[in-house]
């Protein structure tokens, strides 16, 4: 067996790494790496040399993509030959292709197979076990990769502290053996208090719960939609501060997508739908009005905002901070920022900032990593106890020494020997 990291052994994001076993290759993940420029033309130039991508190639056996983020499954979209069969959670595909009429570029698999815990599954040579893993993506897997006597397990992102946790828990305490090469992620590697672990979520919804105990009125977070840990967190804050959860279309039907029962959705008592004027004009103009109607008996307009901005909280969009409702709902409001602190230098967030001081809006962070800590990739490492550990998605791969032994260095493009 022999491996290729075409991209991610110096960087976070963009991974795809390539497995050959007799003849025969798998590819795992096919990311759009974070620095890529936004035109399409220059993304498809950093779709990584792989036979099979731009014709049919029978030697190229599938594509195992670990979970719904763009830095590991972006670049799929620019592949000309379509008929590479592709792996991915159930969960992470229904979240993309219902995200796909409202993100800029957006994309689903066309009939995927789904990739299930520990189920495993031969391709050709390969016997691949999936490991669901905790992540902020929802639905998100690690890789264990057996060939010609050789184990590879591939770790993809993953963390310790989220809400589900006992994942990272159950596979220190039952992990596989005999591990030849472990291609681990790092990304928190060479970060500031990243030594002593990070708050758990659960953490998290205590300081959330506190925050929106002390807001007179609307109190907003700013947060991903798809990060559906964060989602929940703040859902159950919410509910023990006795608020409502508000939400916009593009929320509501990601959270429908999970298709999980004990994640917050449109029809429960303590969520209401509230949808914003440009997402009324973009529902108008790329006609998606059956996504509306399936949420109408949930929606509430912006008188009724106003009337419920004391005793709510809102996911809070950039796009959505000149609407006339949320304008008149500022009375005593607040806002908690829950991303990577990175993302307010960005130009767009500056705007945001403005806006809140000039509405006199005060703001706070509440957020904790969708990646291990460097206390947990050590607890990972030890367990799985390979025979070398290859550094992945970091910025820092030179001290992975520092934190583990075996560490082995490649570099991106280069074929090598398991």
């Amino acid at each position: 067996m022999k491996i290729c990291i075409h991209r991610g052994t110096k960087e976070i994001g963009g991974t795809c790494i390539e497995v050959e076993s007799q003849g025969k290759h798998i590819v795992l993940d096919i990311g759009l790496p974070l620095d890529a420029p936004e035109d399409e033309e220059s993304q498809k130039n950093l779709l990584p040399e792989v036979a099979g991508f731009e014709k049919q190639d029978d030697s190229l056996l599938g594509a195992l993509i670990s979970h719904s983020h763009i830095d590991h499954y972006g670049l799929a979209s620019k592949i000309k030959n379509k008929n590479i069969p592709v792996w991915i959670g159930e969960g992470a595909h229904n979240i993309m292709r219902a995200a796909v009429p409202y993100v800029p570029n957006g994309f689903a698999f066309d009939a995927p197979n789904f990739l299930k815990n520990r189920q495993l599954f031969d391709l050709g040579p390969f016997r691949i076990t999936p490991y669901l893993v905790d992540h902020s993506a929802f639905d998100a897997y690690a890789f264990l990769i057996e060939a010609d006597g050789k184990s590879v397990f591939y770790s993809a992102d993953f963390r310790a502290h989220g809400r589900k946790s006992y994942l990272f828990k159950n596979l220190l305490a039952n992990p596989p053996s005999n591990i030849d090469v472990l291609l681990m992620e790092g990304t928190t590697i060479g970060r500031l208090k990243t030594m002593k672990g990070f708050k758990s979520e659960q953490e998290l919804e205590e300081e959330f719960y506190q925050a929106f105990n002390k807001t007179e009125g609307l109190h907003f977070v700013w947060t991903s939609t798809q990060n559906i840990d964060r989602i929940v967190t703040i859902f159950k804050a919410a509910k023990r501060a006795k608020r409502l959860l508000i939400i916009d279309l593009y929320l509501a039907e990601v959270l429908k997508a999970t298709g999980h029962e004990k994640i917050p959705q449109s029809d429960w008592c303590e969520v209401k739908v509230y949808i914003p004027q440009l997402q009324r004009v973009f529902i108008k103009k790329n006609k998606l009005f059956s996504n509306r109607d399936q949420h109408k008996k949930y929606r509430i307009y912006p008188q009724k905002l106003i009337e419920l901005s004391k005793k709510s909280v809102m996911i809070f969009r950039p796009r959505s901070m000149h609407d006339k409702g949320i304008i008149n709902s500022l009375d005593g409001a607040a806002l908690t920022y829950s991303m990577w602190e990175g993302y307010l230098k960005q130009d767009s967030s500056l705007k945001v900032l403005d806006w809140l001081q000039k509405n006199n809006i005060p703001q706070d962070i509440i957020h904790t990593s969708g990646h291990a800590s460097v206390v947990d990739l050590k607890k990972f490492a030890e367990a799985l106890n390979p025979n070398r550990l290859v550094p992945i998605h970091t910025f820092e791969p030179e001290k992975y020494n520092e934190h583990f032994s075996n560490v082995q260095y490649h570099q991106d493009g280069q074929w090598w020997d398991v």
